[in-house]
């Protein structure tokens, strides 16, 4: 087991304070978005060997199969499989999907074979896997996930009053579901930018309006509201208008799969996602947004966003219940005196301390104490019990 010294990425919509609060360090002043723990190239976590910071994924690379496991190696290759973050959101991200796998084989092997760089701008598959992904709440987090049935949408857009948002809810009452929803997003994002200004102008005055009335979908237009503030004239803000408006509180938590739209506006949480950097974004950003590519993608369904609670296991975690094999986050409440939670498996794990303070116990009698904010990586096989060094809570990432 080995403590992770890890990169914060200040990200121009993130926090300046929540990181820092949560790591007991003195704010910047500038955003501090993600914490990245894992072996990602772009950022990996660090390791002491000697006294000598070593970036974890070399660490693996030397010896994938006595860090990972012979069966993590076997069914995802000799790379850690998943990337553990905490995210601290002060403004919205961007509108975005993730592809499925095949899609992203096809577009990553399409782009390589048309010669575009990893690194333009342009480049929607930087590696050939999909990036399912988790968002569980720290604080009471606010986020847009999925589709809202159309019809629901269309009165939505209908209280809005304004002429220019009509010829959308009409579409959106007279098709089926899935060719409504493609259609007004299509419409959407196709439009010239100018030329949807003044509805987006217009929306968000009246969205404001209706976030200080009663009224079921309060809320949401506040939400919607916010998002205009710091994305005036943009498109996506219309997108954004389709999506169901969620409020996670902490414990709580969002898997998001393929295909499904959705953007993070305001909180803090952790996300553990497949190791993956695909993304095709609907809006809310200054980067590129592939409009073909991204209908490509999008699944035109409507859904009711399921929030996840954990769930009681023997050893006495709690765990997110998902279906993504590259990756499973438990939750780990300890006191002193308490029963440990047995770790030991045969995938690899990292275990970060989000209150109180922690101790991961190794079989030959060693003591790692975490505390608040503080993580660990352990590799597969290694005999590792967690025990509560004070009243304390962790949360373990590890293979599906």
């Amino acid at each position: 087991m080995d403590r992770l010294l890890n990169t914060v990425r200040p990200y121009a919509w993130g926090s300046t304070t929540a990181i820092p609060g949560l790591l007991g360090t003195p704010p910047t002043g500038t955003p501090q978005a993600e914490l990245w723990m894992g072996a990602h190239p772009a950022a990996p976590s660090r390791v002491e060997r000697d006294g000598t910071p070593v970036p974890l994924d070399t660490l693996i690379a030397a010896d994938p199969e006595a860090a990972l496991g012979a069966d993590t190696v076997g069914r995802f290759g000799p790379h850690l499989p998943f990337l553990f973050k905490v995210l601290a959101a002060a403004d919205p991200l961007s509108l975005q999907v993730h592809p499925d796998p095949e899609q992203a084989r096809a577009g990553h092997a399409d782009e390589e074979a048309r010669g575009i760089p990893l690194d333009a701008p342009h480049r929607n598959y930087k590696d050939p896997r999909h990036k399912p992904e988790l968002i569980c709440a720290l604080t009471p987090f606010d986020g847009l996930c999925g589709f809202r049935a159309p019809d629901a949408t269309a009165e939505l857009l209908a209280a809005l009053d304004v002429d220019s948002l009509k010829p959308y809810a009409d579409l959106l009452h007279a098709h089926p579901e899935d060719a409504a929803l493609r259609e007004v997003l299509t419409a959407v994002l196709s439009a010239e930018r100018g030329a949807v200004a003044d509805t987006v102008a217009r929306a968000a005055a009246a969205a404001e309006r209706l976030a200080h009335e009663d009224g079921p979908h309060r809320q949401a237009y506040a939400a919607y509201a916010s998002v205009a503030r710091h994305y005036p004239g943009d498109p996506g803000v219309l997108a954004a208008m389709l999506l169901n408006h969620v409020r996670l509180q902490p414990g709580e938590a969002l898997y998001l799969g393929a295909g499904v739209p959705h953007a993070y506006l305001e909180g803090l949480g952790l996300e553990v996602m497949a190791n993956s950097d695909n993304v095709l974004r609907c809006g809310l950003t200054p980067k590129h947004v592939d409009v073909p590519e991204l209908l490509r993608v999008v699944r035109f369904e409507a859904t009711v966003p399921r929030v996840l609670r954990p769930e009681a296991e023997p050893d006495g975690s709690e765990v997110y219940d998902t279906p993504a094999p590259e990756f499973r986050l438990s939750r780990h409440a300890m006191a002193p005196g308490a029963p440990a939670h047995p770790l030991t498996a045969d995938a690899p794990q990292i275990v970060l301390c989000t209150e109180g303070t922690v101790a991961l116990r190794g079989a030959d009698g060693g003591e790692l104490r975490l505390e608040r904010g503080q993580s660990a990586f352990v590799a597969a096989g290694e005999r590792v019990e967690l025990a509560g060094a004070d009243d304390g809570t962790a949360y373990r990432a590890t293979t599906g």
